[in-house]
């Protein structure tokens, strides 16, 4: 007999929650910290404008961090969401196909080699660079005739990963003490420094991927026929391969230079929300943006109040707390 097939949630209100949830953790996150904010201090200072202390350290400091946070974990799981329809491989996400690899390398080279003399923005806008040489390198080998083999994109994504991964070790080699300890915070993944400025030149990038990469869910959902089913559906298949792994590297990119490498969302979110609501890329994506979001801010929160006023690195975070839980849940799902 064919096995029983799990039961769905309901979309709607699986989305809904999921926002509900997003805008839960968010005060959470506003209130909690070294300093802790009573509630109606954030009210008097979001509605009657009173510049109380603990006001201030909201708004200048807790809330561009909070957005940053939400921004970077709801591109990474959409971009993860989309890169596993396009490999149809449930493990795919921007770790393992080489985009935060590259985009570590060109923030890396940044720091040892004295770029930071360039400006504020150098890291950010190498690591996007870094991302995008990065694709397109994977691009150039798997294209033949005007084809681009998945299989040989994914393969080629790993190798380039492990090269960036490999440059990286040497820069860090190279590295002095003080280079070291930026190197070491940075590659586990931080919103410390996060600052509305911050926020103001990466977010267009981080929306771009979140914002359009549902409008690839057809083709996407019509690629889990198989390619060629997907063609003869009439979808242009080869324009939706650029599509996601343009608005990857540049979603992934944007968030490796706001906040550094933070694993675990981009493979954990689009998986979780599969389970709930479907394979659907229509409100998969969505609902994979709202749930990654979600598992950042919290991430985030419990990095700068576990071991205040120290902070630990949120990629270390993310992965202590989200790890057995992912391997939990596959156990269960698989009767162990």
């Amino acid at each position: 007999m064919r096995a029983a097939e799990p039961r769905r949630w309901p979309v709607a209100p699986t989305l809904a929650a999921l926002a509900a949830l997003l805008g839960l953790g968010m005060v959470i996150a506003a209130l909690a910290g070294p300093l802790s904010v009573a509630p109606a201090t954030l009210w008097r200072g979001l509605w009657e404008g009173q510049d109380a202390p603990g006001y201030l350290v909201v708004r200048d400091l807790r809330l561009p961090r909070i957005l940053m946070a939400a921004l970077v974990g709801a591109a990474l799981a959409s971009t993860g969401a989309a890169l596993q329809g396009l490999f149809r491989n449930p493990l795919a996400d921007p770790g393992l196909i080489g985009i935060s690899a590259g985009a570590a390398l060109g923030a890396v080279s940044v720091i040892v080699l004295g770029g930071g003399a360039l400006g504020h923005q150098a890291i950010p806008l190498a690591a996007f660079a870094g991302a995008l040489v990065t694709t397109f390198l994977m691009w150039r080998i798997a294209s033949r005739g005007g084809e681009t083999r998945v299989a040989l994109l994914l393969l080629a994504g790993i190798a380039i990963g492990a090269i960036a991964m490999a440059l990286t070790g040497v820069l860090t080699f190279l590295a002095d003490d003080n280079e070291l300890r930026t190197l070491t915070f940075w590659a586990m993944g931080s919103l410390a420094h996060s600052r509305w400025s911050d926020v103001a030149l990466v977010a267009p990038w981080l929306l771009a991927g979140i914002v359009l990469m549902p409008l690839l869910a057809r083709p996407l959902n019509g690629l889990m026929l198989g390619e060629q089913a997907a063609l003869h559906l009439g979808f242009a298949v080869p324009r939706a391969k650029r599509a996601v792994m343009v608005l990857g590297a540049v979603s992934v990119g944007a968030a490796v230079a706001a906040a550094g490498q933070i694993s675990f969302v981009g493979l954990v979110a689009p998986h979780l929300v599969r389970l709930l609501i479907g394979v659907d890329h229509r409100w998969l994506i969505p609902g994979a943006a709202a749930l990654g979001a979600v598992l950042t801010v919290f991430a985030d929160t419990l990095a700068r109040t576990l071991v205040a006023p120290a902070e630990l690195p949120i990629g270390l975070v993310m992965a202590l707390l989200g790890g057995p839980f992912f391997l939990v849940l596959l156990l269960r799902r698989n009767g162990v």
